[in-house]
């Protein structure tokens, strides 16, 4: 799936419209470990994965890092409150591996919703669909073992296991390396 697919497929957009939208919507090239957003910036754009990687993060008082969320091919990312709100953001946005990315902005929506009168309502459902998974993820974060939030981030990201070293996978689940270590072994150990 790309942009267009994803247009069609989620929001209904006419194939003949397509061209309007391609002509606000330009694919950019980016390098891995590029910051599309960092702490203190206004983020203006979700971006939309065509292909590649990117992590969207936080770091605390002390250093340590925490991944909210991954997006690869034909995921979102943004941080909804800075571009909702205009507010200074809190999270970084970094690609993981070299990306082919499509920033939407304003002009991009606006030209969407005016092509596509059932836009603005399918886009509140999968915003919707975004907070449900988002409160899932904390009642996860505060009440499952290890081993369930594991389970769950390999059903959301099936694809990602070889693409992301431990590390990683350890910060998204809130945990230490060497605790994901004896989760997949316990996994890997049974019958």
């Amino acid at each position: 799936m790309n942009f267009s697919q994803y247009l069609i497929e989620k929001f209904g957009v006419q194939e003949s419209d397509l061209a309007y939208i391609k002509e606000l919507a330009e694919i950019k090239k980016i390098s891995a470990g590029s910051f599309l957003l960092k702490p203190g910036e206004i983020c203006n754009h979700t971006f939309f994965v065509e292909k590649g990687l990117l992590r969207l993060y936080s770091l605390s008082e002390n250093g340590k890092e925490h991944i909210l969320q991954f997006a690869s091919e034909n995921w979102l990312v943004s941080d909804r409150d800075s571009v909702f709100f205009k507010e200074p953001s809190k999270f970084y946005i970094e690609t993981i591996e070299n990306s082919h990315l499509i920033p939407i902005n304003d002009k991009i929506i606006n030209k969407i919703a005016e092509l596509t009168p059932s836009f603005r309502e399918k886009n509140e459902i999968l915003l919707h669909n975004h907070i449900r998974h988002l409160n899932q993820r904390i009642n996860l974060l505060l009440s499952a073992s290890a081993k369930t939030r594991y389970l769950e981030f390999v059903k959301l990201y099936p694809d990602l296991q070889l693409r992301i070293p431990q590390w990683m996978v350890a910060s998204y689940l809130g945990i230490t390396p060497e605790s994901l270590s004896r989760v997949r072994k316990g996994l890997a150990d049974r019958p």
